[in-house]
Parts: C-alpha cells; sequence; structure tokens
C-alpha cells in the first residue's frame, strides 16, 4: 500500500456489549460494506440501519466516504452500535473539528450497558427463588 493511501485511510475500533467493529474510512462514493455484504443485507430492520448511518448523517458525509467494517461478537443490536460507535471514532480521526458535533449527538461514547452476571444461588442475575413462609 503507497504512502498516499495510509494516509486516505482512517481505521477505528468500535465496541458495544460483546461486539467489536473494526472499521476502515476510505475517501469514495458512499459504498457501505459490513463483513463483505451490503449494509441493507447485513442489518435486517431500519432501525439498526439508521443506528449504524446516526453519525456519518450527523456530518452529512454519507456519499462521499467509503466504509469497510469487519464485525464479530454479539448479536445484531450490539454489532450496530459498536459500528455506529467505530464510524464516529474513525471521523473523528478523519477531521478533528467534527469531534465537537459527534460529542454533542452522543456518538463517540462507548455504550458501558453488558449483560450482568448470574449470581450463586439464584435462578438469574437478579430474579430470585419464589419465597415460602411453610
Amino acid at each position: 500500500m503507497s504512502a498516499k493511501k495510509k494516509e486516505d485511510t482512517h481505521i477505528a475500533t468500535g465496541r458495544r456489549k460483546t461486539s467489536t467493529a473494526r472499521v476502515r474510512l476510505v475517501a469514495g462514493a458512499g459504498n457501505f460494506t459490513v463483513n463483505g455484504r451490503e449494509v441493507n443485507d447485513y442489518f435486517p430492520t431500519s432501525q439498526l440501519r439508521k443506528t449504524v448511518a446516526g453519525p456519518l448523517a450527523e456530518v452529512e458525509m454519507s456519499d462521499s466516504i467509503d466504509i469497510i467494517v469487519n464485525v464479530c461478537g454479539g448479536g445484531c443490536s450490539g454489532q450496530a452500535g459498536a459500528v455506529r460507535h467505530g464510524i464516529a471514532r474513525a471521523l473523528e480521526k478523519m477531521d478533528s473539528e467534527l469531534r465537537k458535533t459527534l460529542k454533542k449527538a452522543g456518538h463517540l461514547r462507548r455504550d458501558p450497558r453488558k449483560k450482568e452476571r448470574k449470581k450463586p444461588g439464584q435462578p438469574g442475575a437478579r430474579k430470585r427463588f419464589q419465597f415460602s413462609k411453610r
């Protein structure tokens, strides 16, 4: 890869729940691929697609850059959140002026919520066994 190519490529990592997304932004025509598939094929619902495209819509750059994403772990919702986080971080690397806009919209914040662990002596994380007086 030439030096010019490396300057044009911006790479960032996004995470949510147990999902990790490696995002690569390249100047282009607005192509968006996730794990080698088109974004509309990979994320089945419009809500997930809206989540993923959030940072791009915020800075109005969806037509000027190509996005290549490699995402693994978790389910659809976690992966969509990870991709969103990764795109926001890559956009910030690309142009530091966008930080203020992305931060105000909440795209740069990693969602810390994870599945709570099951506790011993209980059927679930918070559920208790039914109380019996007699």
